[in-house]
């Protein structure tokens, strides 16, 4: 699993020219779910994105979780993240996992994150979404969650 962690002001997502989700301060979530990603990856994102201290204190240090800011999380599910470009022009997706099985992951993630009292919203899984964010920091990560372990 390969997620794109944003810091945001605010975020949502529309589709068919509707806004279906979004959130004020909190973290915006671009997902990528590989084949073979399950429960294992599933824990370790939820807590490491419920734990990661991204957020600034009274001294500006990133020292505050989502849950100390009271901030929210917006899921967006990303099949592109887990696309490869190494070879050719034109990006390969094998390694993406199956849609119903990644649908199966990302709604996890979802129940995983709202088991650690975090709101979350959710894109439309498969959908032709537009995503608006405003960055805050800018602060951006990339998490690569594999068997379990993050790095």
């Amino acid at each position: 699993m390969r997620i794109v962690l944003q810091r945001v002001s605010s975020a949502s997502v529309r589709v068919g020219g509707g806004e279906v989700a979004s959130i004020g301060p909190g973290l915006c979530l671009l997902a990528g779910v590989a084949r073979g990603d399950g429960d294992p990856e599933v824990e370790a994102a939820a807590e490491k994105i419920a734990g990661l201290r991204v957020f600034p204190d009274t001294h500006g240090k990133m020292n505050l979780s989502l849950a100390d800011v009271g901030g929210a999380v917006l899921l967006v599910s990303q099949f592109t993240l887990v696309g490869e470009v190494s070879k050719g022009r034109r990006p390969s997706f094998s390694a993406a996992a199956a849609p119903e099985a990644a649908r199966g992951v990302l709604e996890s993630l979802a129940e995983a994150l709202r088991e650690r009292g975090l709101s979350v919203a959710q894109g439309v899984f498969g959908a032709q979404m537009e995503v608006e964010s405003v960055n805050d920091g800018p602060v951006t990560l990339i998490l690569e969650i594999e068997g379990g372990a993050v790095r």
